[in-house]
């Protein structure tokens, strides 16, 4: 049986899904959000979201705006769950939503299960998908007083979180955000900051997913940096911030699969970024702002930014594979590590790049076929958080124009099979259009000037 087999058996096997409740409680120390999710006549899921009270900076805030933004970040925590059985029927009990606001989740799960769907299949209509029915009472916020001052930096411990929090080292009022953090996050945030600017929360998903995905039921990738959306908006309130300020480039926008508008990023987009601000402020009405400084830059420009803060190199980690470990560590068999040493391979030297992989990943013969989809010859580029395909191109040109010496396998190869890309007009363009006020806007301007 294929998937698309399974996913028509078991939507009509599990035709409802149920976002039953959810419940806040408190102790001393935090915060705990658990959620009750029921896919019927399966199973019951109780993920659950703990934020530490240090974060607690707002001297006032309204309880049921935080209740509201809480069953938000249920309404996206429930893809990891619904995704397995993709119950037709999506029943809402824990709140209520209007049919704008309903139309907005349809097309957040849809895009951005973009890449489940298509790896998986399935062939489907946005429409078709979720019937999402509130069934739940509305909840009555009241008036929301808000006055909220500096940044909230979500830091996930790659290159490009570490350039925004260097480009905005000298701003007033920061903080880093990280979200069930590690010790590669920790450290690239103590840096520049010390525990009282640190904030973390921490996610708990229900294990049970892991048997459901065991056993056979649907699975695939999840729009998280959706659910950091929501969750950085609550984040923002509790510690009284004005910017959530995100480090999406403009590659994000590019397809992972051309021709199909499946993308892998979705929700690190400029569309989904849009979406949300425009989806916040009609609905939660506050004075918090989300975007993304360096979505005027491409990967190429990051990287050659990064390049210069030497002491962060030894810190950072972009491999997801590798994350999944008792420590962190780049695996050097995946799409990110090879797509981050290539993008670097133009500014580092070849001693430094190996002191940060552990090797030289352009003499690996068996990445060949990874290698190959990244400089976008071959049907799709990998489902990873990568760069374009112009960009890879021009920054293995770059290294090949640079080499010193024999070229290493996949620069030899590339330079046998392919003609060198030095056109940089489409990787070193600063892209207008974007979500920067003017000063985030100026701060870029300089270090592009500077760097690049």
């Amino acid at each position: 049986m294929n998937n698309f087999e399974k996913f028509n058996d078991f939507r009509n096997m599990y035709p409802n899904f149920i976002f039953d409740r959810y419940i806040i409680s408190e102790n001393d120390l935090e915060y705990k959000i658990d959620y009750f999710f029921e896919i019927v006549g399966l199973t019951t899921f109780n993920p659950s979201i703990v934020i530490g009270k240090n974060i607690i900076k707002n001297l006032n805030i309204n309880v049921n705006f935080v209740k509201y933004l809480a069953f938000h970040i249920g309404m996206v925590e429930a893809i990891s769950y619904i995704k397995c059985t993709c119950s037709p029927n999506f029943i809402v009990k824990a709140g209520y939503l209007d049919d704008e606001q309903i139309a907005f989740f349809k097309k957040l799960y849809y895009s951005g299960l973009g890449e489940f769907l298509y790896t998986n299949g399935i062939n489907i209509e946005m429409d078709e998908l979720f019937n999402i029915q509130c069934v739940g009472n509305k909840l009555d916020i009241g008036s929301v007083s808000y006055n909220g001052l500096g940044n909230l930096i979500p830091v996930g411990g790659g290159k490009d979180s570490i350039v925004t929090l260097e480009l905005l080292k000298n701003e007033a009022n920061n903080s880093c955000f990280i979200m069930n953090p590690k010790e590669v996050t920790i450290n690239c945030c103590k840096v520049l900051y010390n525990d009282d600017d640190i904030l973390t929360v921490k996610r708990n998903l229900d294990r049970k997913i892991v048997d459901i995905n065991n056993q056979g039921f649907l699975n695939g990738h999840t729009p998280f940096s959706a659910l950091l959306a929501f969750l950085s908006y609550l984040v923002a309130y509790l510690s009284n911030k004005k910017y959530i300020v995100l480090s999406n480039e403009s590659s994000a926008n590019e397809e992972s699969v051309v021709g199909t508008g499946v993308n892998h990023q979705y929700s690190k987009t400029y569309e989904f970024e849009n979406d949300f601000n425009n989806y916040a402020l009609k609905n939660f009405n506050i004075d918090i702002k989300y975007f993304s400084l360096l979505r005027p830059l491409t990967d190429f420009q990051i990287a050659k930014i990064f390049a210069n803060f030497k002491e962060y190199h030894s810190i950072f980690k972009s491999c997801n594979l590798g994350s999944k470990g008792s420590s962190w560590q780049w695996c050097c068999d995946c799409p990110k590590c090879l797509f981050i040493y290539i993008i670097l391979s133009p500014f580092l030297k070849k001693n430094e790049l190996i002191d940060i992989f552990g090797e030289d990943l352009y003499e690996r013969d068996d990445l060949l076929q990874t290698f190959i989809e990244l400089l976008g010859y071959s049907v799709n580029k990998p489902f990873e958080c990568v760069g374009t395909y112009d960009e890879v191109k021009y920054a293995v040109s770059l290294a090949i124009s640079k080499y010193d010496g024999a070229l290493p396998y996949l620069l030899n190869y590339y330079k046998d099979n392919y003609p060198l890309f030095l056109d940089s007009s489409k990787v070193l363009e600063f892209n207008e259009i974007n979500n920067l006020d003017d000063n985030f806007k100026d701060i870029v301007r300089k270090a592009v000037d500077l760097y690049v």
